[in-house]
């Protein structure tokens, strides 16, 4: 007797169904969803623009906003001449948190990366766009820019905005 009970609730919570509190990957959003993400990444982005403008306000240096949202050292960066698509760059780089503190021992290195096919932090495109041959920048990216929500499942965390140093080679 004691068997046949505990097999009908074991296959009573086998039936069950259960709820589904994340749409599965590539599934649909409900409108409701969508606009809690999207209100949350927008004060997101306002937060940290405000904490990276307060930074910069706190420094000798001085840093320039660009179109896409970060901020450079170099005044009037996107008037040097842009590479275009196709065009290949060499380049080191840098992670640093806004304490200063370097995230990884080496710099990140590539070698002849082709515009238009880069596997790279949207910023840093954008930036090496500008930067001459052993031009150096430092960049300030929101987090949107950088990892974003994820992290990079190793040394930064979700949500953290990074201070990037960066050496055309």
């Amino acid at each position: 007797m004691k068997k046949s009970i505990l097999i009908s609730f074991l296959f009573l919570i086998s039936c069950a169904q259960n709820t589904q509190t994340h749409p599965p990957v590539g599934g649909f959003l409900s409108e409701k969803d969508l606009n809690t993400s999207k209100n949350r990444a927008k004060n997101l982005n306002e937060t940290e623009r405000k904490q990276i403008q307060d930074w910069i306000a706190n420094q000798q240096e001085k840093f320039y906003p660009m179109s896409m949202n970060y901020w450079v050292n170099i005044e009037n960066l996107q008037q040097n001449p842009k590479r275009n698509d196709g065009e290949t760059v060499s380049y080191q780089y840098d992670l640093y948190d806004f304490d200063l503190v370097k995230l990884y021992n080496a710099p990140k290195k590539n070698s002849n990366v082709q515009f238009g096919r880069f596997e790279e932090l949207k910023a840093v495109e954008d930036a090496l766009r500008y930067l001459k041959k052993g031009q150096e920048a430092t960049l300030l990216v929101p987090s949107v820019l950088a990892f974003g929500t994820y992290g990079d499942n190793d040394k930064i965390p979700n949500d953290m905005p990074l201070i990037i140093k960066i050496k055309v080679l």
